[in-house]
């Protein structure tokens, strides 16, 4: 801890981009965790399922999502906030797919962590690499 922190001092993660003028967390503000991926990856589902509850529609069909979702999670005794996004496809170019990217970023704007998701049933698509690319200039920290 340095001078002036004490163990209920909010913690900022080194290299971090936060985009609300670099202000600290407010005592008792919770994280935010943006989940971002490429269309029908299983974002939804995992939103669901870490909020405990079935807010966020869940569809064989990609583009189900298109707006943002918020819910309160906890994990390891952390209660932070979620927010579900729309797939990430930069080649679609209509403008729902445009609309989608564009909540999407706004997400990552808020965020103080990306939890990244892929299909681990197949490898690594164009679509993944290409959302991980747009990650790593984001400064964010990112899990996988």
């Amino acid at each position: 801890m340095t001078e002036g922190e004490t163990r209920d001092s909010p913690r900022r993660v080194p290299g971090a981009r936060h985009d609300r003028a670099q202000a600290p967390r407010l005592a008792g503000e919770r994280p935010i965790v943006a989940i971002v991926g490429y269309p029908n990856v299983g974002k939804s589902t995992l939103f669901n399922r870490l909020t405990g509850r079935r807010d966020a529609v869940i569809d064989p069909v990609p583009g189900v999502t298109r707006d943002r979702r918020s819910g309160i999670a906890e994990w390891g005794g952390r209660t932070f906030e979620l927010i579900d996004t729309g797939g990430i496809d930069e080649k679609d170019a209509t403008p729902i797919g445009r609309q989608v990217a564009e909540q999407a970023t706004r997400a990552l704007d808020n965020a103080d962590l990306v939890m990244f998701v892929v299909d681990v049933h197949t490898a690594p698509t164009a679509g993944d690499l290409e959302v991980a690319d747009r990650l790593r200039h984001t400064r964010l920290p990112v899990m996988v």
